[in-house]
Parts: structure tokens; C-alpha cells; sequence
């Protein structure tokens, strides 16, 4: 038996399955591609995650492309992070030329290009279906694992989604939360102090810093009403192909920490929010995630120990993820280990660096007689990548390099007036993107604050006019102390001068009486000198002598 041969046999036992499957491409060997060995990839264990990596430009996300494509023909809705915005194109038919007619008749696969149904979301104010999700529905451990809080901080998180719920204070955006985060250590400090404890004013400004930052890189957008339903991913058209959901994120590249939060509150709602299943035929709902270093990049370790429990445990409810990035170690180990699909396209080797990286992604692929892997992952084409899945029982299938096929859609982004005609028929965006600005934690303590500050303002009112009386009451008591002691004064002045107009009058009267009394010794003395020279004779002298003898005088 030939080597070919050989390999032909070796490649169609193991890529042979009784359930259904997805093709993706044909085998090579040395180089060229032989015909009738087609990569498949059973249905059935697509739950159990993948990884599509490789350098700029060597293919990786057109076999994205290709992988959801086959996957819609299957019935099974996908969601797409378009962090470039190439992957609108999906919603458009191919077109044919001679590189992919060669190619596909290489490895024996017709080319029928058609166009995908799609339905684009944005993060932002962009085109398509508005994600959002309320403040209340991440929970205080995962908007404290979000904002990268410590425990004293979580703790403080955790009061506060407390005293809302007791309160009936709808927590829907991050002004909301602000607004509590304010009233905490402001109006409401006594009332949380009595029920809760004390509140340190430092920890709170802390996680409103930290709140800012994430409002500073559109978080703003992101929280609010209403809130995306994940049963809305798992749409089919009507002729049972499964819905393939875009979302667009070209304007978030620089906003690493809204990705990943998006990312885990999704991962997170879907986990929550589907039931278990079990192992199916095929997945309920298959991510992929374009770019994904940029939610591991930022994350902070309990972000990431989050998203890694989720991938694991996410499995059984019949969900698959699949990150697309340039370089497996961008993946953290814990997450990588998960991984049952594996799509790997040509690695660059310029710096030692990575060199280290090539020798480390060759360590993770089966061994195989067939390929030098750390040499062939430098020297793999265009469209062309190593692959390895889990078959059936979960073992995984050889290692081969294959030619990829061709995506069925259009290699290219939608013009903006395709976008327009695909969001105006969107049956989700009448849903989705009404303004609802609800009475939510944020108007409710406007409310309560101004309702407290008008009581205030009117005890203070009240209290200013009960002084002012008080005042004039005092002013009306003095004023009346004041007349009343004028009014002695005034009475003790004309006493004063009663008195000493008497004092006068009697001295006056005294004066007039010894004024009288000299007068009359005046009268009396010169009359008695002029008896007494002739008291001695006649008859005048006689009656003078006896009448001055009555009067007592001698």
C-alpha cells in the first residue's frame, strides 16, 4: 500500500461518523491535497468549544466564516464578535473564480454560493439590534469581579443590591448606581449606618472611580432597557437554517474592558437562563469569538477565573465557544484545555519569542507520523490550517493539514446601503431599540432627595419665621421694659422735682417768715426804744409800758 493510500485510509477512519456533521475542508499530505479526504467535524461534540488561530492574514477568519456558514445549513443559530467588521459579508452571496473552483475541485467539494440570514447587533448606537442588560440582572459578584473590586469594596456592592432590593430601587444603568453609590454616604448615611453599619466614604469613592472608567469606555450604552433576551439567538429562517447573529464591535477595539464585560454578562445570562441538556445531536447555539485576546488581555484574574468556570460548565446547556485569535497562548491554559475543536493556520517564527510559541502550540496537537508539526505550522498557505476535533466518543480525530473550503457568502463587508436594507427588515429592531429610560434607583432618590430637601427647606422656613417672631417678641418685651423704665424715670424726675419745688417753698416760706419775724423785731425794736425812752411818764407811756407788759416785752 502506498504512503497516499495509506494516509487516504487513515484520514477517512478517522473522520468518519454516524451522526450528522459539518464539512470544512480536505486533507493534505506533502504539500498537496488529496482528493476524497474530507475534514469533518461531528455535530454532536461542537459543544465542546474550539480555538481557530493563526497569523494576519493567513485565513483564520474566513475559516470562522466557514465553520458558522455550515453550521447555519445545519440548523444551528451562531452569534459572531466582529471585532474587524469583516464578517458582515455573510449576509450576501459569494462569487466564484477560478482560485476557488481549482480549490474545490482539489479536494472534491462543490462551491454553491448563497447568502447566509443575519442579523447584526451593536454594543453602541450603531447599525442593528441595541445589547443591553440591566445593572440588576450582573449581580453584585460579577459587577465586582467587572470593576476589579476587592472584598472590602464587593462587600459594599453587596450591601448596596440589598438595600435596593429592600428599598424597591430598580438598579437598570450606571447612573443608578451612581446615584446610590452618592446617597450611601451622603443623604442616606444615617439610615444605611442604623441597618447596615458604616459605610467608608473612601471604599465608596473608590468603586465610583472605578464605575467612571467603565462609563469612560461606553459602558453607558451597554446598561440600560431593555434587556436582551438570549432565546432571540436561537432563531432559524424558514427554511431551517439557523440564524447568524453579527455583532458589531469595530468601534470597541480600544475599549477592551466593555468587550469582555459584554462578553462574560452574555456567557453569563445564557448559562443562567437555558436548561441543561445533556449531551444533543448538535448545539443549541454556537459563539464565536473574534479577537479574543482582547477579553483575556484586560481581564483581571477573578474576570478570568469567571469566564473560565462558565466555558466549562456552559457545555451541558448545548452551547459551543469558539475564540478566534492570532496566537494560542493568548488563550489562558485553564481555558485552552477545554478546547475540542482546534483550527490551526500558518504561524510566523521571526523572533525567539515566537519560535517558543510555535514549539508550545505543536505541543498541544496529537502526535502524528504523517507531519513535522512545529515545522509545518510555519509553512502552511493561505486557506490552509491544521485540524484536529473530538470524534463521537470524545477522542480526538488525527491531526491534519487541510485545505480549507471557501466561504459560501461574500469575502467581503456589506456596502453601507446593504446594511441599512438588512437592518430595515430586521424583525428584532422594533424589540430592541426603543429609548426606555423606566423610573429606575436613579429617579426615585432625585425624587426622595428633593422631597427631603423641600421638607428641609420648609422646617428651616418655619424655624426662621418662629425665630422672627421670637425676635420681635423680645423687641416688643424690651421695648415695653424701656417705657415702663422711662416712666419711672419719669416719675421719679417730676417726684424729684415736686420735692424739690416743696424743698424751695418751704425754704422760701422760712426766708419770708424770718424776713417777717426781722421786720417786725425791726417794727417791735424801734417802737420799744421809743416807749422805753419815755416809758417813765404820761398817760401814753403808761399804756405802751402795760401793753408791751402782754406782749412780753420788757
Amino acid at each position: 500500500m502506498s504512503k497516499v493510500q495509506e494516509f487516504k485510509d487513515h484520514i477517512n477512519t478517522g473522520y468518519t461518523f454516524k451522526s450528522d456533521f459539518i464539512t470544512i475542508g480536505g486533507a493534505m499530505l506533502d504539500g498537496e491535497a488529496i482528493t476524497d479526504t474530507h475534514i469533518k467535524v461531528p455535530l454532536k461534540t461542537l459543544n465542546r468549544h474550539g480555538l481557530i488561530s493563526g497569523a494576519t492574514g493567513t485565513g483564520k477568519t474566513k475559516s470562522l466564516q466557514v465553520i458558522a456558514e455550515q453550521l447555519s445549513l445545519k440548523g444551528v443559530p451562531c452569534l459572531l464578535m466582529d471585532i474587524k467588521g469583516d464578517l458582515s459579508g455573510l449576509a450576501a452571496e459569494g462569487t466564484s473564480n477560478d482560485f476557488i473552483d481549482k480549490r474545490h475541485k482539489a479536494i472534491n467539494l462543490p462551491y454553491e454560493p448563497m447568502a447566509m440570514p443575519v442579523e447584526l447587533m451593536t454594543l453602541s448606537k450603531g447599525d442593528g439590534v441595541r445589547l443591553k442588560a440591566t445593572v440588576t440582572e450582573f449581580g453584585p459578584v460579577l459587577l465586582s469581579k467587572i470593576l476589579g473590586l476587592n472584598e472590602t469594596q464587593s462587600s459594599v456592592i453587596s450591601l448596596i443590591f440589598v438595600f435596593c432590593d429592600s428599598q424597591q430601587l430598580p438598579l437598570v444603568d450606571l447612573k443608578d448606581l451612581r446615584k446610590v453609590l452618592q446617597y450611601v454616604v451622603n443623604d442616606g448615611k444615617e439610615a444605611i449606618a442604623e441597618e447596615y453599619g458604616k459605610v467608608a466614604s473612601t471604599t465608596v469613592n473608590t468603586i465610583m472611580r472605578k464605575v467612571i472608567e467603565l462609563e469612560q469606555q461606553g459602558a453607558s450604552d451597554f446598561f440600560g432597557e431593555r434587556s436582551f433576551e438570549p432565546n432571540d439567538l436561537l432563531r432559524t429562517d424558514e427554511n431551517g437554517n439557523g440564524v447568524i447573529s453579527i455583532v458589531r464591535l469595530m468601534d470597541i477595539q480600544s475599549k477592551p474592558k466593555l468587550f469582555s464585560t459584554f462578553m462574560l454578562s452574555l456567557l453569563a445570562e445564557i448559562y443562567s437562563s437555558f436548561p441543561e441538556e445533556g449531551d444533543m445531536d448538535k448545539p443549541k447555539l454556537c459563539i464565536f469569538i473574534d479577537e479574543a485576546h482582547l477579553v483575556f488581555k484586560e481581564a483581571s484574574k477573578t474576570l478570568l477565573d469567571q469566564l473560565e468556570v462558565i466555558v466549562k460548565l456552559i457545555r451541558s446547556k448545548g452551547v459551543g465557544v469558539f475564540f478566534c485569535t492570532q496566537n494560542p497562548i493568548d488563550v489562558p491554559d485553564d481555558v485552552l484545555s477545554q478546547l475540542g475543536l482546534k483550527v490551526q493556520h500558518a504561524m510566523r517564527a521571526f523572533t525567539e519569542k515566537d519560535r517558543k510559541a510555535i514549539k508550545k502550540a505543536a505541543e498541544n496537537y496529537p502526535i502524528t507520523e504523517y507531519y513535522k508539526t512545529e515545522d509545518l505550522i510555519t509553512q502552511l498557505g493561505i486557506g490552509e490550517a491544521l485540524v484536529t476535533a473530538l470524534n463521537e466518543k470524545g477522542i480526538p480525530t488525527p491531526l491534519v493539514a487541510t485545505v480549507c473550503r471557501a466561504p459560501l457568502s461574500r469575502m467581503d463587508v456589506l456596502e453601507k446601503e446593504e446594511v441599512a436594507e438588512l437592518v430595515k427588515n430586521s424583525k428584532l429592531i422594533e424589540k430592541y431599540n426603543e429609548n426606555i429610560d423606566s423610573e429606575s434607583a436613579y429617579e426615585i432618590l432625585t425624587g426622595k432627595i428633593k422631597k427631603a430637601g423641600a421638607k428641609e427647606h420648609q422646617e428651616k422656613v418655619e424655624a426662621d419665621n418662629a425665630k422672627a417672631d421670637e425676635l420681635l417678641s423680645e423687641k416688643e418685651t424690651a421695648r415695653l421694659k424701656k417705657e415702663k423704665t422711662e416712666e419711672t424715670r419719669r416719675k421719679k424726675a417730676v417726684a424729684r422735682e415736686l420735692a424739690r419745688q416743696k424743698k424751695e417753698q418751704i425754704a422760701e416760706d422760712k426766708r419770708k417768715a424770718r424776713k417777717r419775724k426781722k421786720m417786725w423785731n425791726s417794727v417791735t425794736d424801734g417802737v420799744t426804744k421809743g416807749v422805753t425812752s419815755s416809758r417813765g411818764g404820761g398817760l401814753i407811756g403808761k399804756l405802751t409800758r402795760a401793753l408791751l407788759g402782754v406782749l412780753g416785752i420788757k
